[in-house]
């Protein structure tokens, strides 16, 4: 008897590690690939003649690339919003400054919401451990870092690595270790930013090592390609960009995904794991990147400043060597993973992106239009609506037009009337056919009057802006 009791309580346990092992399989870890200034046209895969991306542009032939993919915003902070709200940043109050700048600098006021329920925080209700390795720019006072907001790890800088903290004579940037500076980099040592790279990727490796017998969600945001480029000395080869250091990191970074991706094969974790490389905004072609055929640069709203480079890999599940012509956003990212992480979103928060987790199975399929709605300094400056582009520059009057340029450091343009371009034909918004399709004017136009009506403009919000909170003495992260 006490022999079948044995056996009976052995078949049980069993049982119950055989479920708990299905159940963590159930949902897959997710690995998110940011860079920072990373341009449509910079990887081979995306048509760049000049950077040496062979890892990248073999996860493209293991994976699915989309065409049509696009960055939360022009520049860093109201992107990396958009991204952990999976809201544009205008509704969630980071599309300036507290002095109406287009991103956050060092000894910010403002900051995420400690209100908002971020993309970590959702993974980690679903039992994920959460990391992110690198950059991330949405304010660097207590209150704003991400071990605050659903991070259970933190090793990078809290903005961008052109934004050093001065001492004597040198500019310094914080190394963070969680809530802890660990080193002072030198902002503009090739040695210490040459480092960076390395030091992400040996880190995420170590991370997911450790937390591998949980789901996981790790964002690995590359400090890299934002200028100032640095790259390992070997990387300079890898590269016939004019700009040797912005191709050098372009081509560091591929070196990463490659060693990201292998240690998923090698450990036996690729086919329960999604990997996504992105950017967050479009390249500036005077660093020595490229967005190819697309108009304009990081810090404008034509399709160079907004639309990126977007791989989705996961063996088994994403069929290899597929595209994805279809429209998209990081905005989708926090309902996609949601979907992903059987996490269902009933608090009746309002967001902006969808679940696209859909499109990496059947990428092909036929989907309704949507709009994608191009935010920038406080500013409508464009909507789109299927392949139909409405640049919204005309309507803006001489106040509207002096504060973009101050924000924006007077790289914005502006047309003299609203101009029309279908997209699909013209990716390179050339040719204005507002007076051929006024119907097509007239539909867009309202979507927009709707949306600025939501959200209002500049230093007006609407009523759907969900304002977030002010350090009243912020103080900087090296004394």
């Amino acid at each position: 008897m006490r022999r079948n009791t044995g056996l009976v309580v052995f078949l049980i346990i069993s049982t119950l590690i055989q479920l708990s092992a299905q159940s963590k399989s159930s949902v897959p870890n997710i690995v998110l690939i940011f860079c920072d200034d990373l341009g449509y046209a910079d990887l081979s895969c995306y048509g760049s003649i000049w950077n040496q991306t062979p890892e990248i542009d073999k996860m493209a032939v293991e994976g699915m690339r989309f065409t049509d993919f696009y960055a939360g915003a022009p520049v860093c902070t109201p992107s990396r919003a958009g991204l952990m709200t999976g809201c544009y940043a205008r509704r969630v109050d980071l599309d300036l400054d507290a002095s109406n700048r287009w991103v956050l600098f060092p000894k910010a006021r403002k900051g995420i919401n400690p209100r908002e329920i971020i993309l970590p925080e959702v993974m980690k209700s679903a039992g994920y451990q959460t990391a992110i390795i690198g950059k991330w720019h949405l304010g660097d006072q207590s209150e704003f870092l991400p071990t605050r907001h659903g991070f259970d790890y933190w090793f990078g800088l809290p903005y961008s690595n052109d934004m050093g903290i001065q001492r004597e004579e040198e500019h310094l940037l914080p190394l963070m270790h969680n809530e802890k500076v660990i080193d002072s980099l030198e902002q503009r040592s090739d040695i210490d930013q040459a480092s960076l790279t390395q030091r992400y990727t040996e880190e995420a490796i170590r991370w997911m090592n450790r937390s591998r017998d949980q789901p996981f969600f790790i964002y690995l945001a590359h400090t890299m390609p934002h200028n100032p480029v640095a790259a390992r000395p070997q990387f300079y080869e890898n590269t016939s960009n004019p700009k040797k250091g912005f191709g050098a990191s372009v081509a560091e970074i591929s070196w990463s995904t490659g060693e990201i991706l292998s240690y998923l094969k090698e450990e036996g974790l690729d086919t329960n794991t999604l990997v996504i490389f992105t950017s967050d905004n479009g390249g500036a072609p005077h660093w020595g990147a490229s967005n190819g055929m697309l108009r304009g640069r990081k810090g404008q709203v034509y399709e160079g400043g907004v639309r990126v480079p977007s791989i989705a890999w996961w063996p088994g599940s994403i069929k290899p060597g597929t595209t994805c012509t279809a429209q998209a956003s990081v905005l989708d990212f926090y309902p996609t993973f949601a979907k992903l992480a059987d996490v269902p979103l009933e608090d009746g928060v309002k967001r902006d992106g969808i679940d696209i987790s859909e499109y990496l199975f059947n990428p092909a399929s036929d989907r309704d239009p949507r709009p994608y709605y191009y935010w920038h300094v406080g500013y409508l400056r464009a909507v789109r609506y299927g392949d139909w582009k409405l640049n919204l520059s005309g309507q803006l009057d001489t106040t509207a037009r002096k504060n973009i340029l101050k924000s924006t450091y007077k790289i914005a343009q502006f047309v003299d009337q609203s101009t029309l371009h279908h997209l699909r034909n013209d990716p390179g918004e050339t040719t204005d056919v507002a007076d051929q399709y006024p119907t097509v004017v007239k539909q867009l136009m309202k979507l927009a009057q709707a949306e600025k009506a939501a959200l209002g403009e500049f230093n007006q919000k609407g009523p759907e802006v969900r304002a977030t909170i002010w350090v009243a003495s912020p103080k900087t992260l090296i004394e």
